[in-house]
């Protein structure tokens, strides 16, 4: 399948699922800069839709990503988060400031949004999704959404270089056993 096909796809699932769509909104509401809603938020909506579920997977958090170098500082995440928790006390959140992820990481440092997701472990988790002001889902996937769509769980590049975290992240995540049909590919 294509992935104009698949972004489709993808869109389809987001607008059935009534919280995915409120979250966009609240996020978008804060008009953060290059913004978007990526990692096991979106996965998971997929992945529970391919396998069938009717009742949502949970997911640890909800990851708010967004790129401001003009305002690194941890302190103004939290300050995001709280407005988000103000909007929904009960969803757990989980802001970032892509700009200075890049130092935890022992990456260079990233340029955009976009570009961070290029250095995230495996491939169904390095896509993000913003709500536009007209209503259309912007879809970033440096890799692709085949990955996700397969339910196969695959290094990046950076998943390669960094063995031992890809693989200690796959044995904590423990993703096979809330979705049977995933498959992993180790480096």
């Amino acid at each position: 399948m294509r992935n104009a096909d698949l972004e489709q796809h993808l869109d389809a699932i987001l607008r059935r699922a009534p919280l995915r769509m409120q979250v966009l909104e609240m996020v978008r509401s804060l008009a953060l800069p290059d913004w978007a809603v990526g990692a096991g938020f979106i996965r998971a909506a997929v992945w529970d839709e391919l396998c069938g579920y009717r009742i949502a997977s949970p997911v640890d958090d909800i990851d708010v990503l967004y790129f401001d170098p003009e305002h690194c500082d941890a302190r103004d995440d939290e300050a995001q988060e709280s407005k988000l928790r103000d909007l929904a006390p009960a969803l757990p959140w989980s802001v970032r400031n892509q700009a200075r992820m890049h130092i935890r990481n022992g990456d260079p440092p990233y340029g955009s949004t976009a570009d961070a997701l290029r250095f995230w472990l495996e491939t169904p988790t390095c896509i993000a999704v913003r709500l536009g002001q007209a209503g259309q889902l912007d879809v970033i996937a440096p890799y692709g959404l085949a990955d996700l769509f397969a339910m196969t769980i695959r290094p990046t590049p950076s998943g390669h270089r960094r063995k031992a975290d890809y693989t200690a992240r796959i044995e904590h995540k423990r993703w096979h056993e809330s979705w049977p049909n995933v498959t992993v590919e180790y480096p």
